[in-house]
């Protein structure tokens, strides 16, 4: 069933990142391969922060994980992107904006869609025990959404990340590496490293600093990806 009225779905969006122009341009066009792929992009970046949002308005779990299947299944299969324009302002407002009148007109209509059944399917199986672990102080749908839309983002940056020293073959270089990207890493950390991995404490010492650095651009690369001028890092 359709979730409960809540008045926070009618507030203004607060500030949300914008989404790669490219990206949205391209998931608005006709359905074609190239377009379900950039759906499935936006997807992948967005699923979380918007059940986050949807399970704060009110909704239970299994309510919130059909309307997220919907959602996201409406704008591929109602080629919801096609009237958006990258000049009309951020990607992300837009898509808080389209999320609101979805849940208002399903409320309305009554509509129920069933997991399992719809062209996207995302990893919904865990979204509960994500959620579950939200900090109470969270006090609106629109503030969470913000935080989990960052965490999803930095998360992401980690995970290129791995890939790439993965295939590099340095999978367990990264991941005993990993917790040191942080600079506030205690002074004991590169000893511990440097015993664990059988290197030099010098060695352990270029090799995080290659990994910050490697950090800060594939962050950055996200960053871009995100803003209609990639100059306004």
């Amino acid at each position: 069933m359709a979730c409960p009225p809540n008045d926070s779905q009618v507030q203004p969006p607060g500030r949300f990142p914008t989404t790669s122009w490219s990206v949205v341009l391209k998931a608005g066009r006709r359905q074609t391969h190239g377009s379900r792929a950039a759906l499935a992009k936006l997807c992948e970046t967005y699923w979380y922060p918007v059940y986050a949002y949807v399970r704060k308005t009110g909704c239970s779990a299994e309510q919130a994980q059909d309307s997220v299947q919907g959602f996201f299944t409406g704008l591929l299969e109602k080629e919801g992107l096609r009237g958006f324009r990258s000049d009309r302002g951020r990607f992300r407002s837009y898509l808080i904006g389209a999320l609101k009148h979805y849940l208002a007109d399903q409320r309305k209509r009554e509509l129920t869609q069933k997991r399992g059944g719809a062209v996207i399917h995302l990893p919904l199986q865990d979204a509960e025990l994500r959620y579950a672990e939200e900090p109470e102080e969270e006090t609106t749908p629109e503030r969470l959404y913000t935080r989990r839309w960052a965490m999803s983002l930095l998360e992401r940056v980690l995970q290129r990340l791995r890939e790439e020293y993965v295939e590099a073959g340095k999978k367990n270089l990264f991941d005993r590496l990993k917790g040191l990207i942080a600079e506030s890493s205690p002074d004991d950390s590169y000893k511990k490293a440097s015993a664990e991995l059988g290197m030099s404490e010098g060695a352990v010492k270029v090799a995080v600093h290659r990994l910050r650095r490697r950090y800060r651009d594939r962050l950055r690369a996200e960053i871009a990806e995100t803003l209609s001028e990639p100059g306004d890092i």
